[in-house]
């Protein structure tokens, strides 16, 4: 974003209650809640100095390498490691039989071994794994290991899960919910159906997937990884291995960005293991293809969608059936269908829906939690529906869609009613209505920026202009009962404020909010948050903005507390309650001006410290209709893309995409802004270039040149037009999970923008170059 764009930004968020972005308090830099703190390890990072798991070094260290499956399916007849245990320099080898407690692990379902021992069921399961004294020899090693293997016919369809031999001793079938609501006899006026389908994104996590396992003298070990949900992994290793959770600790390094898991448990495994068995420390890096074959992708989903709607528009039954390829485990696709199953209607009042959702297992590499899982599949869908009632009704699209918006107060089709602010016609009012970006018809043609980029074979003459909106939501925290509470402890010691939580920054901007939050309450400028690990309470995954929400109230109610005992004192001498004292701009004062201090005064020689946990209110599971009170707490967006396509090759170049969001309070501008800018280029590389493909289960080209990410040339301009902060008054600040649902939004919004230049059905992401030409009379 320029910085023509930040202002604008900035002067059309309602942000008139607080100071303006990154304005200096009069004592100095920028603190506190609502202004543009820095983030708390910028300058670690660009100096090079922050400590990433790839960078550890413990004194003895072993390297480690896994031998992974070259098959999608097949049966483990025999494996032999003696030739790499034979090999000078390797100290240990490990397979399935040196498991010493479960052989199989799972978040959520414990269904995936720790190395395959009869069965292999994705291409690169992990089969066994080496200790040596340098990389190149573990590499060896591992490559040394003879395995036989039957192949099996891997099952790739997830149509033909159902009717597939079970892959699994759980069976094929993971979850299926059917969700009724209304009337199943209602029809409308106009009908239109679509089949979507949703290629498989992967997180492509920047910076190595890496880590250390370091013995301890209890016969514990240490595991130093980027994990993003601490105490969870502990439990899962512990477990595994066959020890008490004490005896295992989980440090957290440094997390070079996270938009799903981050260090799969098919790598911090294997490292425990030859730490417990070799008594040496033992890390392990993994390569770019690891990555790609070992940890969890986006669910590839297949999704037909029949919309009925009345003469005006208005929306009257939504049918869908909803299928999601889990691959070969289970991990989180119970939850992911779930969000797509409840979300399958968009944030639009429907009065009678009718979804059903399975989410199956294949022979395809695994599928799990990633930035707005669920919600980003069924978004494409309906909004390719919206686009089809709006044509088959000869209705702008924008104008359909305000039709049917959802406001506070409606129902969800789950019988939910949204309690939360929906300011969803705010959102889209203020994207259709900001001024579009000038055609280029007026420069000379060689200054065009074309699609297909610069050196492009396209011709000016072939290119089409297209718009198209996007309107998305998403849960945030966890849901269907999910007991969500996360612990803080703030300390005073030496002037200084500490903070201890578990909850891990990847990026979200958890550390910065931690010091801003007790720089408001305290008034103290000197902040700190203490590095993560598992000797601290749990503060649970980081996952759909739970941490801001949950975790920032643990922080919150853990300073208050800490600012009543400052106070008490004082308003005792005074002869007055701790409400009449007030801590401002780094000073203590009373209600009637008599008495003031500064905050360094006060604390000067104290050490005070409190602990306090947060816990929002439950929810419930959904029930065998799929009604239930599933959710804490929804969030909006809305998009506007505006693309330009070349109708002969196919090539598309999204020129800009204006955003409207709904923030609930907007705490650090800044940070907030690089979110959505982030995630709204999350999405353009969903929508035209991201999909990991494979070939009868097999990855193809798992690297970063077969896999396309969107590079700094293909990122759009981000106009962020609005942010609404209506406050929702159960979350912490009233703030709102920022960075998912604009991932969520702007695939849809590019695939109805290249629907409105093309006149194409555009029915799958990533939009492939055959959707994007033109029919002959568009």
């Amino acid at each position: 974003m320029s910085g023509n764009d930040a202002a604008t930004a900035t002067a059309t968020a309602q942000t008139t209650d607080r100071p303006a972005a990154g304005a200096p308090s009069p004592d100095g830099p920028p603190r506190g809640l609502g202004v543009s703190v820095p983030s708390a390890d910028a300058h670690a990072k660009a100096g090079g100095t922050y400590p990433y798991a790839a960078d550890l070094w413990a004194e003895g260290l072993l390297w480690a390498a896994v031998l992974r499956s070259p098959h999608a399916h097949a049966r483990i007849l025999s494996v032999d490691t003696s030739a790499a245990a034979a090999m000078p320099g390797v100290r240990a080898v490990v397979t399935h039989a040196d498991v010493p407690g479960a052989t199989t692990h799972g978040r959520k379902i414990a269904d995936r071994p720790v190395f395959a021992h009869d069965v292999v069921r994705h291409h690169g399961e992990p089969i066994a794994a080496v200790a040596a004294d340098h990389p190149d020899t573990a590499r060896l090693a591992a490559a040394a290991i003879t395995v036989e293997y039957e192949l099996l016919d891997a099952v790739t369809d997830p149509e033909q899960s159902f009717a597939a031999p079970p892959l699994h001793p759980d069976g094929n079938l993971i979850r299926h919910i059917p969700l009724r609501y209304g009337d199943p006899e209602a029809t409308g006026e106009v009908v239109v159906e679509g089949l979507y389908r949703i290629g498989r994104q992967d997180p492509a996590p920047i910076g190595a997937e890496a880590g250390l396992a370091v013995p301890r003298p209890d016969g514990g070990v240490e595991l130093y990884t980027a994990s993003t949900d601490p105490h969870t992994d502990r439990d899962l290793a512990a477990a595994c291995f066959g020890l008490e959770p004490e005896r295992v600790k989980v440090v957290v390094t440094g997390v070079p960005g996270a938009t799903a898991d981050r260090e799969d448990a098919g790598f911090q495994l294997p490292l425990g293991l030859l730490a417990l068995r070799t008594g040496c420390p033992v890390k392990l890096a993994a390569t770019r293809e690891e990555s790609f074959l070992g940890h969890s992708h986006r669910h590839p989903t297949l999704l037909r969608y029949r919309h009925h709607a009345d003469a005006e528009g208005r929306l009257v039954k939504v049918e869908a059936q909803i299928l999601m390829d889990a691959g070969a485990y289970a991990d989180s696709s119970a939850e992911s269908l779930a969000a797509a199953v409840a979300f399958a209607c968009g944030p639009y009042v429907v009065p009678h829906a009718f979804v059903e959702g399975w989410a199956v297992r294949t022979n395809n590499p695994p599928s799990g939690h990633v930035r707005g899982e669920g919600a980003l599949q069924v978004c494409a869908a309906y909004e390719g529906q919206m686009d089809k009632l709006a044509a088959a009704l000869g209705l702008d699209g924008a104008e359909l869609r305000l039709r049917n918006v959802l406001a506070t107060g409606d129902l969800l089709p789950t019988g939910q009613t949204v309690t939360c602010p929906a300011p969803v016609a705010e959102l889209l009012r203020a994207v259709r209505d900001f001024e579009l970006p000038s055609l280029p018809k007026d420069a000379p043609e060689e200054e065009w920026l074309l699609p297909g980029g610069l050196d492009g074979a396209g011709e000016p003459g072939a290119v089409r202009r297209g718009v198209g909106y996007g309107v998305g939501m998403v849960h945030m925290l966890g849901a269907e009962g999910t007991d969500e509470v996360s612990t803080a402890t703030v300390k005073i010691h030496e002037g200084r404020a500490t903070v201890i939580c578990a909850a891990v920054e990847t990026g979200q901007g958890f550390a910065t909010l931690a010091r801003q939050i007790v720089q408001e309450v305290l008034g103290l400028d000197e902040v700190q948050v203490a590095p993560v690990d598992t000797d601290q309470p749990p503060a649970g995954p980081t996952t759909h903005g739970r941490h801001t929400w949950v975790s920032g109230g643990a922080v919150e109610r853990a300073a208050k507390m800490v600012r009543t005992q400052l106070l008490q004192p004082m308003a005792h001498k005074l002869g007055m309650s701790t409400e009449l004292l007030q801590i401002q701009e780094g000073r203590i004062t009373s209600y009637d001006g008599a008495f003031s201090t500064t905050v360094a005064e006060a604390v000067a020689g104290k050490e005070l410290w409190a602990t306090a946990q947060c816990r929002p209110h439950p929810t419930e599971p959904l029930d065998a209709d799929g009604q239930g009170d599933a959710f804490v707490g929804l969030a909006f967006c809305a998009v506007r893309a505006v693309v330009d396509v070349d109708i002969e090759l196919g090539t598309v170049r999204v020129v800009e995409l204006a955003v409207a969001q709904d923030v609930g309070r907007v705490l650090n501008p800044a940070q907030l802004r690089a979110r959505i800018e982030a995630g709204v280029t999350q999405g353009v590389g969903a929508a035209l270039t991201e999909n990991l493909r494979t070939a009868s289960g097999l990855v193809r080209h798992p690297d970063l040149t077969g896999y396309a990410l969107p590079t700094a040339l293909d990122a759009p301009a981000v106009r962020i037009v609005k942010l609404v902060e209506e406050r929702d008054v159960v979350a912490t600040f009233g703030a709102k999970a920022a960075s998912a649902v604009p991932v969520v939004t702007a695939p849809a919004a590019v695939a109805s923008a290249v629907r409105a230049a093309t006149g194409r059905p555009v029915n799958r992401l990533p939009i492939r170059p055959s959707s994007a030409v033109a029919t002959a009379n568009s």
